[in-house]
């Protein structure tokens, strides 16, 4: 049985039409969601793919791209951990900035995905993950629908209040390893009043995933967008059809 949508009300979008099944899985011709999870070194993002994987593997039809620099360390890294058909996987060698890749010259993404799509059939969700980098990366709306960035309480409680277009503009914010804020002297509560004044109205979700090794509340937000992006991915009419 699927999970069931948590709506929050003080996040702006849009409700699906009536009679229509948000839960459905995408007709063959209408395009995956593609989400993106940016972030600075060692923040947690490969960690928290591998636990959407978990939430995800048996439910949607799920395709990940991962970014580095010079190596394949993240998908290996994923392939390692069992958590989803290493066919599903794709990893992409930047050979320069991971924001460049993300966001400037976008085509070796765009392929990686393209080739999941060709090799799988239709997917649900794509997760596009970057490379680490600072608080300036963000995903070029042409590679992603969806941006998620992700800091930890190792940074420091000062993170969120440094902003950045990672920390102001994404679509989630995450601040990781909750668990390591008594270690580290992080005060969660001024990281939390600190992300609510860059960020306005846009949401921010606190975890641990060693807490919480599927990443829940972050797949509830993911289910949530994934449901309102099928009401607004209609098939498309072939040319000569009315």
């Amino acid at each position: 049985m699927r999970p069931e949508i948590e709506h929050d009300e003080s996040v702006p979008h849009t409700h699906p039409e009536p009679g229509v099944d948000p839960h459905a899985p995408l007709p063959a011709a209408a395009r995956a969601l593609r989400v993106g999870i940016g972030g600075p070194v060692g923040s947690g993002k490969t960690a928290l793919v591998a636990a959407l994987c978990r939430s995800f593997a048996d439910e949607l039809r799920l395709g990940v791209v991962t970014n580095d620099i010079y190596t394949t360390e993240d998908a290996d890294f994923l392939k390692r951990a069992g958590v989803l058909d290493p066919a599903r996987i794709r990893a992409v060698e930047t050979g320069c900035c991971p924001h460049t890749a993300i966001r400037d010259d976008i085509g070796a993404n765009l392929d990686a995905v393209d080739e999941l799509a060709e090799a799988l059939g239709p997917l649900d969700l794509v997760l596009v993950e970057s490379g680490g980098d600072n608080l300036t990366a963000t995903f070029s709306r042409g590679l992603v629908d969806r941006q998620i960035f992700v800091v930890d309480v190792a940074g420091g409680d000062k993170v969120p209040r440094k902003g950045g277009p990672g920390v102001t503009a994404a679509d989630l914010l995450v601040i990781n390893k909750t668990d390591l804020a008594p270690l580290v002297g992080a005060d969660l509560a001024v990281m939390d009043r600190d992300a609510r004044a860059r960020r306005g109205t846009l949401p921010t979700i606190f975890q641990s995933i060693t807490e919480d090794p599927r990443a829940s509340r972050v797949a509830d937000w993911i289910r949530h967008e994934l449901a309102h992006h099928r009401v607004a991915s209609p098939v498309p009419v072939p040319a000569g059809q009315p």
